[in-house]
Parts: C-alpha cells; structure tokens; sequence
C-alpha cells in the first residue's frame, strides 16, 4: 500500500471557506473516485493556513486509474476550479510504507 500526501498552502483567510466548500460539493465526489480517505487536518502550529490531506492507495497503477476517473468528472471539474483559486502553493508526497509500518485497515 502508498499513501498519498498533499499538502496545500492556502492564501490567509481561505481555510474556512475552502473547507467549507470542500466538504459540501468536494468531498463526497473525491471520496467516491479515490475511495481510501486516511485523514483531511488542517495546520495549527508551524506553517499556518495548510490543508493536509492523506489518501491510500494498493500501489501506483491504483492512484493513476482512480484520480484519472476523478479527473474525468465533470463534477469535480468544477468544484477543484474554484478550489485552486483559493490554493497559493501545493506539495504531493507518495510516501512507502517501511517494513515494519503497521498496515492500515481501511
């Protein structure tokens, strides 16, 4: 299993509205094409107005052919448009489990 981290940079005062158009147009439609949510956080200390969120996947050929699909939606077409606007820097990670790394049960 990868995992999938994006950090995103928010220009100040975004985060409360990127959330909450996130979680009332965005969410539902991402979940549904990318399937395995580990987590969406917010910063609080260090680098503020960051939005991280973390996505598991069984190994790349998944990630390519799930956010493909995504991509493809004109539903989030439209949502991740008006989301960018808000996004001042973005940062992915596809991070590999080491061997003694629990495993996750999604």
């Amino acid at each position: 299993m990868i995992i999938e981290q994006r950090i995103y940079t928010l220009k100040p005062g975004k985060t409360a509205v990127y959330l909450d158009l996130y979680r009332r147009e965005g969410l539902e439609v991402q979940t549904a094409h990318l399937g395995r949510l580990v987590g969406y956080y917010v910063s609080e200390f260090g680098d503020l107005n960051q939005i991280v969120h973390m996505w598991a996947y069984e190994d790349h050929s998944e990630r390519e052919s799930r956010r493909s699909a995504l991509f493809s939606d004109p539903r989030w077409i439209d949502v991740v448009a008006r989301l960018y606007e808000m996004i001042d820097r973005m940062e992915n990670r596809i991070l590999m489990p080491t061997s003694f790394s629990p495993q996750l049960q999604l």
